[in-house]
């Protein structure tokens, strides 16, 4: 009527918010992930774990937040770029060792490469495969017009166990999931597929939960009970084709500068099983040469 004021409509959180969680987290968990990392022992070291996926989707990031939830406190150890490059801020191949809290490192590494970019930039799905079979030596600058020669210095003719992958990690962003660029997908599927031809494990780390939803934004305990983000990890199940049980969802830092144990909970939970695969492989692998 005249004289009646309308106020708008406000969505309410409760229709995107499930009443039981599609995953259990144990908050205490935490330490005791912590715990089983410093007596991890490994058959082969290190552990080789290959970080890929779309530029701006987080890789270096995630790898510094991992380091802090490791050590609890504000770290640089692979350097970022922009959120909003279009670029891959990454140019070179380079393996980051993770730093125990009590000094010396972990016995697992991550390999973090050039980001994949539409045609015509970014790093060459061939130079990939070659890092997954060993064959590129660290500090290698990619060239996104070609991939590397067999005569480049860095071309690692004999790889031995430990420089090959030993697990495979798709880093995808939550946020931008819809829009990613099918060129981009078919070439994250051609580097599964030679994965999956040499049984390395695979995982996706879905990052920028936050910017997602957000229910999560406003608390991350909230993360399993978001039904945006049972989307967002059914979505890149989908496009990928890696189950619900390989897609570990998380937050990286950014902005703080201060712990959360709430975000490191599940940064650990996620790197947990990224280390146990990639042991677990090599393990089979050793059984399979033994025999």
């Amino acid at each position: 009527m005249g004289g009646e004021s309308t106020k708008p409509t406000v969505p309410s959180t409760h229709a995107h918010q499930l009443k039981v969680a599609w995953r259990n987290v144990d908050r205490s968990e935490k330490e005791g992930i912590l715990r089983n990392m410093d007596y991890l022992n490994p058959s082969l070291t290190p552990l080789r774990i290959l970080l890929y996926g779309p530029v701006g989707a987080g890789k270096s990031c995630f790898i510094n937040s991992v380091q802090r939830a490791l050590i609890g406190r504000n770290v640089i150890n692979a350097l970022e770029g922009s959120i909003t490059s279009e670029k891959s801020f990454t140019a070179s191949i380079k393996t980051h060792k993770m730093k125990k809290r009590r000094g010396g490192y972990y016995p697992f590494v991550f390999s973090d490469i050039m980001g994949l970019e539409l045609d015509g930039g970014g790093i060459q799905t061939e130079d990939i495969i070659k890092v997954l079979e060993g064959h590129i030596l660290d500090g290698y600058t990619f060239n996104p017009r070609r991939p590397i020669s067999e005569r480049n210095q860095k071309y690692n003719t004999y790889p031995n166990p430990s420089d090959k992958v030993h697990c495979l990690v798709s880093i995808l962003p939550a946020d931008a999931i819809s829009r990613m660029d099918q060129c981009v997908i078919e070439k994250m599927k051609t580097v599964r597929k030679r994965a999956s031809e040499l049984n390395i494990p695979q995982v996706i780390v879905l990052t920028k939960v936050d910017n997602a939803c957000e229910i999560v934004n406003r608390d991350m305990r909230k993360l399993y009970y978001s039904k945006r983000i049972k989307q967002k990890v059914e979505e890149s199940s989908n496009k990928l084709g890696i189950p619900w049980s390989n897609i570990y969802p998380v937050k990286n830092y950014h902005a703080e500068i201060t712990e959360d144990a709430n975000v490191d909970v599940i940064i650990l939970m996620a790197l947990r099983d990224i280390v146990n695969f990639a042991n677990d492989y090599v393990k089979d692998l050793q059984e399979s040469n033994d025999n």
